[in-house]
């Protein structure tokens, strides 16, 4: 993989808590500062893998919502594990024209997280 979605949160604990218990990412790692804040973190998923870091005041990486397409081989057990977790779904379980399975949620932050059986590139 050479592309990685790189996201700023206000509160990045929270969101390793949803992208880990609802969304099923690994942590692959989470560098902290002196007080305990987040200041890096790597988040795993089926060989792919998001970035993530503490919001701040000024910093141009900060640039608001994105939205991440995450493909799953199982998307309605994925979509029902989400929805356990407490996750907010925007779409539910729709089989689109172009033979994908999706559903999309949203995170504290509004940035929305696609998640579908559809694999670019295959």
């Amino acid at each position: 993989m050479s592309v990685f979605p790189t996201l700023r949160y206000q509160d990045p604990d929270k969101a390793i808590a949803l992208l880990r218990d609802a969304f099923g990412f690994t942590v692959a790692a989470a560098h902290r500062d002196d007080a305990g804040t987040v200041q890096h973190a790597e988040l795993v998923h089926d060989g792919g893998a998001v970035l993530l870091g503490p919001r701040r005041e000024g910093d141009r990486f900060a640039t608001g919502r994105a939205v991440i397409y995450t493909v799953v081989d199982d998307v309605d057990a994925h979509h029902d594990r989400a929805v356990a977790a407490g996750a907010e779904v925007i779409m539910g379980l729709t089989d689109q024209d172009y033979g994908s399975r999706e559903y999309a949620a949203v995170d504290a932050e509004d940035n929305v997280w696609s998640f579908g059986t559809y694999r670019p590139g295959s």
